[in-house]
């Protein structure tokens, strides 16, 4: 009877359908119901199709009865190189992922690092709606059934962005979460891919997990796989296949309930529907255009022409969905307009990056991070009795540093990751941090969180404003950032990314650095500036001692001025040299200057100290931030 069931789901499973992201979530289609009535009645009572009601969203509720337990067959499987697990993951080209047994041997691993301790727990799944993905739930699930996973909550067609799945984990008190996303690269059979595991606090997991993970690849010899029916993932509701249950659902509502429980939604709906607000948001095709009407639109009351490039798409519209001034040139061009809008925002593939832009004005992250944990208390009902702390990565400007001098509260510098954030958080010593890479978040989830970066910043601003009266002067993004130098000094800062780079020829430019490091001590002269430190970045983290070393190289000057190179991994193929530039000013008369000519000279002298240029052969940076 089982066998048979399976073999009806299969065909008359309602194919998957497009999400409507103008709507909350998409009701359920005649077809649907039709195939539902149509199991029911046939497979009765081995299949109990059920409904209810709802103000919204309407949906209806299937659940397959199968026998207690499920059936698993265990298949061969052999080792596949090159699925060493990093901060973000594991991420490869698509068609690599696609390849026979690439994702089900990574799952497997992952399971089999977990061992016995993941027996009988719930975990969640979804991603950022990029090619591959629905074919990969089915894997997923499957893998979990075999593993004796008890549940899988997975969020509608798929879909969860990365700081959504954060806060699902730590609202329902899951044991953690599959994540599938490459994050801002682009997507399509011929881009990338990727998937990676967080923990049971929502936070990335440690490397005490992917380590392992790591070692179960290089061993792997079977999988253990359930026998069961691919499950339709268009509909809200519980498929119980014996002993193993899943849940498919709106992916927007754990996420929604902890922004509510951090922003006044009152206070933002009264700035965001006035007439003289005019926002706009970049959702570049990626999983946040499924979150931003709902968030914007419904719930704030924005105009549903401020969502832009809202439909998800699975190569994101051919694009890179990557917020910065390069590859969001279609919402800078707006913002740099003569007639520009007050306000403008894009985030990324998977949700947890952002840019913030004022009328013809950039926010850089570094300083965007530090104006919202100096406005924090005033603005956000959240950090109302004040910061426990504030933290950001090493490649960041020193723009947060001086304002928790200002404030008076504890002060970290990490590595690149936001995993090392986790564990300040869980500590309860970190409230706000971020990363210059368009990172920023909070302590209400254990990842960067695009939105919350948007909606923090909308809280500013409608405080800024409270008392200006409609259709007069309002207070804007440029003028709130101004004052905020005005109080603090001017970091100028940029980062230049040469992407795609041969590792070989970026190994060989890193160990020339680090030769130079090696030979250098505080006091001498590099290219006319004075060493105060030149290393390669340590990081003991306070809360469990663990050591990270080799995490960027760093030549700090005793002017405050900064030049530090490190390689990333976030790519599929080659590597991606990283150059930050930074120099400090509390000369008023010098805040307008345009950050390139404000850092011509040390720019000057990171190149001729690294020679990037013979090292590469490129002239110039693919991008420039």
């Amino acid at each position: 009877a089982y066998s048979s069931l399976a073999r009806f789901v299969r065909f008359y499973s309602p194919p998957h359908r497009s999400m409507n992201t103008q709507a909350f979530a998409p009701k359920s289609s005649s077809r649907t119901r039709s195939s539902s009535n149509s199991l029911a009645r046939v497979f009765s009572p081995l299949v109990r199709v059920t409904r209810r009601s709802a103000a919204r969203p309407s949906h209806t509720v299937t659940t397959a009865m199968a026998s207690s337990t499920v059936s698993v067959s265990k298949k061969p499987t052999s080792p596949i190189e090159g699925q060493k697990t990093g901060t973000s993951g594991l991420r490869k080209k698509t068609s690599v992922f696609m390849s026979e047994n690439y994702l089900a041997n990574w799952i497997q691993s992952l399971f089999n690092a977990l061992g016995e301790e993941a027996k009988g727990q719930t975990i969640g799944l979804g991603g950022d709606g990029r090619f591959f993905n629905k074919q990969a739930v089915q894997i997923i699930l499957k893998l979990a059934a075999g593993n004796g996973v008890k549940k899988v909550v997975v969020g509608q067609n798929g879909f969860m962005a990365t700081p959504a799945m954060s806060a699902l984990i730590r609202q329902r008190g899951l044991y953690g979460g599959l994540i599938m996303s490459a994050s801002h690269t682009p997507a399509g059979p011929d881009e990338d891919w990727g998937i990676k595991f967080n923990y049971s606090a929502g936070e990335p997991a440690p490397e005490k997990i992917t380590d392992k993970i790591f070692g179960f690849t290089e061993s792997i010899s079977e999988l253990s796989m359930a026998d069961i029916p691919d499950v339709d993932l268009s509909v809200v509701g519980t498929t119980t296949f014996g002993d193993f249950e899943v849940e498919v659902v709106d992916y927007t509502k754990e996420y929604f309930d902890v922004l509510r429980s951090v922003f006044d939604f009152d206070a933002l709906k009264k700035f965001v529907s006035r007439s003289d607000f005019k926002f706009i948001f970049d959702a570049m095709h990626a999983i946040t255009g499924a979150y931003a009407s709902p968030l914007f639109v419904e719930a704030l009351g924005a105009r549903a022409d401020s969502i832009m490039n809202s439909v998800p798409l699975e190569d994101f519209g051919k694009g890179h969905p990557d917020p910065n001034l390069t590859y969001a040139k279609e919402l800078v061009d707006i913002m740099f307009a003569q007639d520009a809008p007050t306000f403008g925002a894009a985030s990324d593939g998977d949700g947890d990056r952002n840019m913030i832009l004022g009328n013809n004005f950039f926010v850089t992250p570094s300083d965007s991070v530090a104006v919202i944990a100096a406005n924090a208390q005033e603005c956000i009902p959240y950090f109302k009795d004040g910061l426990k702390g504030v933290a950001r990565s090493m490649p960041t400007s020193a723009a947060l540093d001086n304002v928790a001098k200002d404030m008076g509260i504890p002060f970290f510098e990490t590595p690149t990751g936001w995993k090392f954030f986790g564990n300040l958080m869980d500590a309860d010593k970190c409230s706000i941090c971020g990363e210059e890479s368009f990172g920023t978040g909070a302590d209400h989830v254990r990842e960067k969180d695009g939105l919350w970066a948007v909606l923090a910043w909308i809280s500013i601003l409608a405080k800024k404003n409270e008392n200006v009266p409609e259709g007069g002067q309002l207070v804007s993004v440029e003028q709130i950032v101004k004052d905020h130098w005005a109080k603090f000094g001017r970091n100028f800062y940029s980062r230049y990314d040469y992407e795609g780079v041969a590792s070989e020829d970026a190994n060989k430019m890193v160990d020339h650095l680090q030769q130079i490091v090696d030979s250098s001590k505080p006091g001498d002269s590099l290219c006319g500036f004075k060493i105060a430190t030149a290393d390669n970045f340590t990081y003991t983290d306070p809360i469990d001692g663990s050591v990270a070393k080799n995490q960027g190289i760093r030549f700090v000057f005793e002017d405050g001025s900064r030049i530090i190179f490190r390689l990333s991994g976030t790519g599929s193929a080659g590597a991606t040299i990283r150059l930050y530039i930074e120099t400090y000013t509390k000369d008023a008369s010098k805040f307008d200057m345009d950050a390139q000519d404000a850092l011509k000279d040390i720019i000057a002298a990171a190149l001729e100290t690294s020679k990037l240029q013979s090292f590469t052969g490129r002239e110039k940076p693919t991008v420039i931030t």
